[in-house]
């Protein structure tokens, strides 16, 4: 019953009702299991830029296996180099670090959801983006009942990625 109610609630939003829609951009890489690099922007066509998936905080590359089995799971969703998906932006476009920030959604599919669904990163929100927040934490909790990736009891991971960052950076 609870879980039923969990996926209802996880299904009911979608980019068509926002505002804050980009045009299709190409996926050219994929950085980490949190930040993808796109070829082109409506403003930019031959630009690459680099995204940020708001709300996710996936372990660090260095943060074995999890790092890699993240970027490897978003590979795995994206597919091959050349594939179109939809940019949302939420009120902050942009991080410190000058990487665009957006919800990415490919064939209808939140990825940013999919990926914490999955047990492949941790739900972290953060202001002004709150869009989603209520959508990400029901796929936390979903994979923590499940046991999916970095909630698995046999293999948990015993770190957050933030603070994986401060202690090893």
């Amino acid at each position: 019953m609870v879980i039923t109610g969990l996926l209802g609630l996880v299904s009911c939003q979608n980019p068509q009702n926002s505002a804050m829609v980009s045009g299709a951009v190409k996926i050219s890489r994929v950085v980490s299991g949190q930040t993808v690099e796109i070829l082109g922007t409506p403003e930019s066509p031959n630009i690459i830029s680099q995204v940020r998936l708001i709300g996710l905080d996936a372990p660090d590359l260095s943060q074995k296996p999890w790092g890699e089995d993240s970027k490897k799971f978003l590979e795995s969703l994206l597919g091959d180099g050349n594939k179109e998906v939809i940019l949302e932006f939420d009120l902050a476009k942009e991080d410190k670090n000058n990487r665009m920030l957006a919800y990415l959604w490919e064939d209808k599919k939140l990825v940013n959801e999919e990926m914490i669904k999955e047990g492949y990163g941790l739900f972290v929100g953060r202001s002004p983006n709150h869009k989603y927040d209520q959508r990400l934490e029901y796929a936390q909790q979903w994979a923590r009942i499940m046991g999916k990736g970095i909630w698995n009891i046999d293999r948990p991971m015993r770190i957050t990625p933030g603070e994986f960052r401060r202690l090893y950076r």
